[in-house]
């Protein structure tokens, strides 16, 4: 079962903030830091999306739709049936972020190399990564004013401006410019991985200094964090078994349920942190918890799921040579008899 060093790493920062939050005028750099670092994420992604590819894959329409039906679906209506948890289970903060957990894109790196090991269809699942992280720049925003409104920490018209001029505009200037860029930002891939981790870390230490600075750590006991993680369990298994057994529904071939499950049950950190540091300010840090503790979730899962999927796989590669020429066999000697 992985633990990705990248949580580790996450965890750090957090308790890098719990010790030295950013406060006063250090609290302003490293906010002013963040929002630079938001927007040149979204710019690398709008750099690296090939939009020639994402046409491409269009012609597999129905597993994308499926794909973007449960993250932008399912996966709200399991958000919203949690409200009755409140208070009993979830505190209304908790239940916040859990509500925008349900409404992040799905990921892509982690999806892709899931789908790898257990033998899917891995082109199927990079456009339907690819997809959803397009689609969740404006979705997601939308979805989340619709359905969190302004107990979300102001979301207002003024963060929906927020959002445009840090996502949107630095996301279409990447796409834009990949003309000239795209080559450069494709031969520099590990460098610029470390540009979009630090930048996710940084934007984790301002979100959790500001809620330690705000004392917002003190509405979270060590209860009330065994039951969200409970809740998560049960959202994810729902989602597992619904991705798997819907597919089948829907008349698909293994390979391609194995993209639908893998890419359609999991949520990404690495698009929903930015996003809920513009969406919810200094209320980010208990919104963002609930998605972290998932992401560690879903890879242990489904790094467990992949490993048996890629054992079926195996085993019926074995088997079915050998059924064959046992068949080919008994026919044979059957002829010969008669």
């Amino acid at each position: 079962m992985p633990i990705d060093p990248y949580i580790l790493l996450l965890l750090g920062t957090v308790g890098l903030a719990a010790l030295f939050p950013a406060r006063g005028s250090a609290a302003d750099v490293a906010s002013g830091a963040s929002t630079a670092a938001v927007a040149l994420l979204f710019f690398l992604y709008g750099a690296r999306l090939s939009t020639r590819e994402a046409l491409d894959g269009l012609r597999h329409w129905r597993l994308h739709v499926t794909v973007l039906a449960c993250t932008f679906l399912v996966f709200p209506l399991l958000g919203l049936a949690a409200r009755g948890l409140v208070p009993v289970i979830l505190t209304h903060p908790l239940y916040q972020g859990l509500l925008f957990l349900t409404l992040v894109p799905s990921t892509v790196q982690s999806s892709i190399a899931f789908t790898s090991m257990a033998r899917g269809n891995v082109p199927a699942a990079i456009c339907a990564g690819s997809f959803s992280s397009l689609v969740g720049i404006v979705a997601t925003p939308l979805l989340a004013a619709s359905l969190i409104g302004g107990n979300g920490g102001g979301f207002s018209a003024d963060s929906l401006l927020k959002i445009v001029l840090q996502l949107l505009v630095p996301f279409l200037a990447g796409q834009l410019l990949r003309r000239w860029i795209g080559g450069f930002v494709t031969r520099r891939k590990k460098v610029l991985a470390l540009v979009d981790r630090g930048s996710i870390l940084l934007v984790v230490y301002t979100a959790f200094s500001a809620g330690v600075v705000q004392g917002i750590w003190h509405q979270v006991s060590p209860a009330r964090l065994g039951g969200l993680v409970v809740v998560e369990a049960v959202i994810l298994a729902v989602m597992l078994l619904l991705t798997w057994y819907g597919g089948k529904a829907l008349r698909f071939g293994r390979a391609d349920r194995i993209a639908i499950q893998f890419a359609g049950s999991k949520k990404s950190l690495a698009a929903g942190l930015p996003m809920a540091s513009v969406l919810f300010g200094a209320q980010a840090a208990l919104a963002v918890l609930p998605l972290m503790l998932f992401h560690q979730m879903q890879l242990i899962v489904c790094a467990v799921i992949a490993k048996r999927r890629a054992r079926e796989a195996a085993a019926a590669e074995v088997t079915g040579p050998q059924s064959v020429a046992t068949t080919r066999t008994v026919v044979g000697t059957g002829t010969r008899s008669g």
